[in-house]
């Protein structure tokens, strides 16, 4: 498959993760499929990694990688694949902006998950709202989860829809850096490698 292809592979498997992305950023700020005031709402939800990191920024990538496979820019000095060349090098910045979207998306996550869901909760005898888990002890002891009365199943709500932005943020930072080595691939073979720059 020529570089070109490929980066168009990539860049249809990135929208539909983008979208789970957003949509469970979204959902999260609902927890446990309830609404609450925005002050109960967990801290880390407010910082939309799903939404910005893994939606907003990995479009721009998906859409140039997208457009690479019949991108040939004219041309220049001569040269018919030097526009797609030059494009096939572009990718490299789209596909950083990709993993640094990816990689705001994946610590936002993996600092909810650690830190657990904001609830109302009984802690020293006294019910509020609050973090009652710490450094994620309730990760190993699924008993603690009890200490959320309200909202009902907030923890595993919580800790499911942070889970999927993690790990389709972890999918989207190995796409994005495997196209910054198809690009370079492309940039310096042309298209298609031991064969015709124009192939498809």
């Amino acid at each position: 498959m020529c570089s070109g292809g490929f980066a168009k592979c990539l860049g249809i498997s990135l929208m539909p993760l983008s979208i789970v992305c957003v949509l469970c950023n979204i959902l999260l700020f609902f927890p446990g499929g309830k609404t609450v005031t925005s002050e109960n709402i967990t801290e880390e939800v407010w910082y939309c990694g799903g939404i910005l990191g893994s939606g907003v920024l990995m479009i721009f990538p998906a859409l140039v990688f997208l457009g690479l496979k019949n991108n040939d820019c004219c041309g220049c000095c001569g040269n018919e694949s030097c526009g797609r060349r030059f494009a096939m090098l572009s990718s490299i910045l789209f596909a950083a902006v990709g993993v640094i979207g990816a990689g705001y998306s994946v610590i936002v996550a993996a600092v909810a998950i650690n830190r657990g869901p904001k609830c109302f909760a009984v802690v020293n005898g006294t019910q509020m709202w609050t973090y009652p888990f710490t450094e994620g002890d309730y990760l190993s002891n699924s008993n603690l989860w009890s200490q959320c009365i309200e909202p009902s199943r907030v923890v595993s709500w919580h800790l499911s829809l942070f889970s999927v932005v993690l790990v389709m943020g972890l999918i989207q930072m190995v796409m994005c850096a495997v196209q910054v080595l198809n690009g370079l691939l492309g940039a310096l073979c042309g298209d298609c490698c031991g064969g015709s720059d124009g192939a498809v």
